[in-house]
């Protein structure tokens, strides 16, 4: 197909809905999402159909049969890398994308090396802890990230209650921030989307802003 669809086809493409001033700043951007689960692959696809021009995906697991059902793999992606797996998809979306692929497993004592020059970052991990943990690395230890989180959306209770907040000028938090699956029990492919989806408007919405971001987020 990529030998069919050139480049300036999927621009115009890109250019109708999200208009040519638009677009030129997706294309021109780059985001960095940290983790592939869930929340991150979900996330990457939503950043490629946007057009995103360079994305950085981090991950060090492979997929197995349990994440088919809620994460954006198949069936044949069983046993391989996260990361390997993503970027073909995108490829198979708009193969003319930048997509640089990281094997390995974020800590405080390595992510700001890995995330270098990225500035909107997506945390998408499975861990609670983890999130903490990384997401003040990155706060304290760097002047010019902003971090987009995802937090709560275990169950089955409407996604309505999934909302994103503000914390102060650097985070973003998606979810309802109280059902985790220690309370839920279960964690199920809408509610997981539908916070990866809230994830990645704010990427639209501090590439479209030019940073200063538009949409009425409540600001805690």
């Amino acid at each position: 197909m990529a030998d069919i669809i050139t480049r300036e086809e999927i621009k115009k493409a890109l250019e109708i809905r999200h208009t040519k001033e638009g677009q030129a700043k997706l294309t021109n951007s780059k985001v960095a999402i940290m983790g592939l689960g869930g929340l991150g692959s979900n996330i990457a696809i939503a950043c490629a159909r946007m057009g995103i021009g360079e994305m950085l995906l981090v991950d060090f697991d492979v997929v197995d049969i349990t994440n088919i059902f809620r994460q954006n793999y198949r069936l044949e992606h069983i046993g391989r890398y996260k990361t390997e797996c993503i970027k073909e998809e995108i490829s198979e979306i708009n193969p003319y994308l930048k997509v640089n692929t990281i094997n390995t497993r974020i800590t405080r004592k390595n992510v700001l090396e890995i995330l270098g020059d990225y500035k909107i970052i997506c945390e998408a991990f499975d861990k609670g802890e983890t999130k903490s943990e990384i997401i003040d690395e990155i706060l304290s230890k760097s002047e010019d990230k902003i971090i987009i989180s995802g937090n709560g959306m275990a169950g089955i209770k409407s996604v309505n209650l999934i909302r994103t907040r503000q914390f102060g000028d650097r985070l973003y938090i998606c979810g309802d921030l109280e059902n985790g699956i220690e309370i839920e029990g279960t964690l199920m492919s809408p509610r997981v989307s539908a916070c990866a989806m809230h994830q990645a408007n704010v990427v639209a919405n501090l590439i479209l802003s030019d940073g200063k971001v538009d949409y009425n987020f409540k600001k805690v």
